[in-house]
């Protein structure tokens, strides 16, 4: 039984196994770029923050 851990070559190809390795190993840009994004989208100074919510907020407002 699967623990919810990683990928496996049975359910994905090659390149979705790659995506996945190069996006958690700190030797690769993927893995940075990754941690970057998430780090803009929690910080309420940075454009990307609002740019990330702002669909959420449209939605509230229409009802």
């Amino acid at each position: 039984m699967s623990k919810g851990r990683g990928v496996s070559g049975y359910t994905h190809i090659q390149k979705q196994l790659d995506d996945y390795a190069n996006q958690h190993n700190p030797n690769n840009h993927a893995y940075w770029d990754n941690l970057d994004n998430h780090a803009n989208q929690c910080n309420p100074n940075n454009d990307a923050y609002w740019s990330s919510r702002q669909s959420d907020d449209n939605e509230e407002d229409d009802d």
